[in-house]
């Protein structure tokens, strides 16, 4: 089983920090009290658009890889292919296929790209941002071994 959180960095938090600075001062001309209300507000907002863009997750489980909202079975994929920095960076640029199925974080600067197999299935592969490329090959790897008849 492999389990992942694409969490947004740290010195992204600032961000709603911001946000919130630039509404309190905005409503702030209004009176303390709609300067701090919107300070809040403003903060949280951002902060619960931060949080929803840094929860994407990659597991695989089940026989499936779950990314974000696609579900693949691991039938349907074929060699996966952990991507270095430069790599991926060319295969989400100049050599991407509009196509293809891809979870991008550009926080991250390594990726996995597999196959998809399935005949039915116009996607030619799945590109996914993940800290451990390796790490993910090995377990669709693993979960591919325990779905064929000799595993």
């Amino acid at each position: 089983m492999y389990d992942e959180r694409l969490t947004a960095p740290l010195t992204w938090w600032l961000f709603p920090l911001g946000s919130g600075l630039s509404f309190g001062l905005i409503f702030y001309l209004f009176g303390t009290v709609p300067g701090l209300v919107a300070f809040i507000a403003g903060g949280a907002a951002a902060a619960v658009v931060l949080s929803s863009y840094g929860s994407a997750r990659i597991r695989v489980v089940q026989g499936l890889l779950v990314a974000k909202d696609a579900r693949i079975p691991v039938e349907a994929l074929g060699t996966a292919y952990p991507l270095d920095r430069e790599e991926a960076f060319a295969w989400r640029t100049h050599k991407a296929n509009a196509r293809a199925f891809m979870l991008l974080r550009s926080y991250i600067p390594t990726a996995l790209r597999v196959e998809v197999v399935d005949p039915q299935d116009p996607t030619p592969y799945v590109y996914l941002s993940t800290r451990d490329p390796q790490g993910l090959a090995k377990a669709l790897e693993t979960a591919r071994a325990e779905l064929s008849p000799a595993g």
